[in-house]
């Protein structure tokens, strides 16, 4: 077999992993707020400014930023994401947990019910949340295609692996599937540290057996 066939061979194979794998992203910690929030942080009447948008469709990183203040420290310089939600919510790492001096559960966005809260600080004015504060469960985002694709369902459990220097499986990753997700593998900095992650990292989806 010559050269020329051997790299059309190769470049076929390497096609057919990359479709099949899908790209990683690491969410640092950050900040969802309701309308009374922005405006008690930021001053009566104030709009959440983007600064750039995230792969999520309609979703973006805001200018704005604040402080979080725990039972044993604080955080500042937290990142604001909009557009603004029913409900505020803080999203942190386990190692963020610690320094905060907070226990929030391992839970999936939007799901607050008996969370612990936080005092979240901005220049206009500060906010005592009784409730808000989460480490968010690993998941997938995923189009309807790619699920098909992919052969999997909304809210179906699966295993993950990265590949790279320090190839990883994570477990009890969450599928969520809608026509207004773009399709990305998401974990915080804490999983991104454990796997070396960088810009770029794909991994693929392993069906979980019972």
């Amino acid at each position: 077999m010559d050269n020329i066939l051997i790299d059309r061979l190769e470049n076929k194979i390497i096609q057919r992993l990359f479709r099949q794998s899908i790209e990683v992203e690491a969410s640092g910690r950050h900040v969802h707020l309701c309308k009374d929030d922005v405006e008690k942080l930021f001053g009566k009447g104030h709009a959440l400014t983007k600064k750039s948008d995230l792969s999520q469709p309609r979703q973006f990183a805001c200018q704005e930023r604040i402080t979080l203040e725990g039972p044993k420290k604080s955080i500042r310089n937290v990142i604001v994401l909009g557009p603004e939600r029913p409900e505020t919510q803080v999203e942190v790492s386990l190692t963020d947990a610690v320094i905060l001096g907070v226990k929030p559960p391992v839970r999936m966005s939007g799901h607050i019910t008996g969370t612990p809260g936080i005092k979240l600080v901005g220049p206009a004015g500060e906010v005592e949340r009784s409730k808000g504060v989460i480490v968010a469960k690993r998941h997938i985002h995923m189009t309807p295609g790619d699920a098909e694709y992919f052969g999997v369902a909304d809210q179906e459990e699966v295993s993950f692996t990265t590949y790279g220097e320090r190839s990883m499986t994570f477990h009890n990753v969450t599928v969520r599937v809608s026509p207004s997700f773009a399709t990305y593998m998401h974990i915080d900095y804490d999983e991104a540290n454990a796997c070396s992650f960088s810009k770029g990292m794909r991994g693929f989806i392993i069906k979980q057996t019972v």
